[in-house]
């Protein structure tokens, strides 16, 4: 019983140490009120599965990703910011008057079906420190993978409804609902120069 709550309790803290910064992220997604909440809610969870999948297969054959590698996934949320900031131009340009064609034309690659499918992938982009923990925490006892997978499972939906009551809050919740929409751009963007940091030793290697 103690090594099950010893478990259960190293997974909560490594969920945390390696998602504080999706809170935020959520959140922004949750008040953009172009994007519906449940598929933001799954995105979320796709892009977490996928992850720990891979972080699974990797520990399972003993793999190493170098961390130049995971670096370049920071070209897929940078890619979504530009689009947004290149809407946002086009808008002003055509002086859209409605707050919600702004939303739309910020978002239109987050359009219906597509909206978790681009969650899931800025989700995943961002977990380049998830992978580098989550290989050799599993690495070290293969057989409770499963119970680190089932943690993170409830860990992300705790952070799915954090995210959606920051946004619900009575003050920060006006805030992030009327500017969510314009935010989101620059939150992908930042976060995409931010992971593509780590890819710098790769990309000198190359031009070396």
């Amino acid at each position: 019983m103690i090594s099950l709550l010893t478990t259960v309790g190293v997974g909560i803290v490594v969920f945390i140490t390696t998602n504080v910064d999706d809170i935020l992220l959520i959140a922004v997604f949750f008040a953009d009120r172009s994007i519906r909440t449940r598929n933001v809610v799954f995105g979320q969870f796709a892009g977490m599965g996928v992850l720990t999948a891979a972080s699974a297969v990797a520990a399972l054959l003993a793999v190493a990703v170098p961390e130049g590698w995971i670096g370049l996934l920071g070209l897929v949320p940078l890619a979504l910011g530009l689009h947004g900031f290149y809407s946002l131009w086009r808008w002003r340009n055509e002086s859209v008057d409605e707050p919600e064609d702004l939303a739309g034309e910020i978002h239109d690659d987050l359009a219906r079906h597509s909206q978790w499918i681009a969650v899931s992938l800025v989700t995943i982009a961002n977990g380049g420190d998830n992978v580098g923990v989550y290989i050799p925490l599993f690495s070290r006892e293969l057989s409770l993978i499963p119970l680190y997978a089932s943690v993170f499972a409830v860990m992300t939906a705790l952070w799915c409804a954090m995210g959606h009551w920051l946004v619900r809050h009575p003050r920060l919740g006006v805030l992030m609902s009327r500017y969510g929409e314009i935010a989101l751009p620059f939150v992908l963007t930042g976060l995409g120069l931010y992971i593509l940091n780590d890819s710098r030793a790769l990309l000198g290697a190359w031009l070396g």
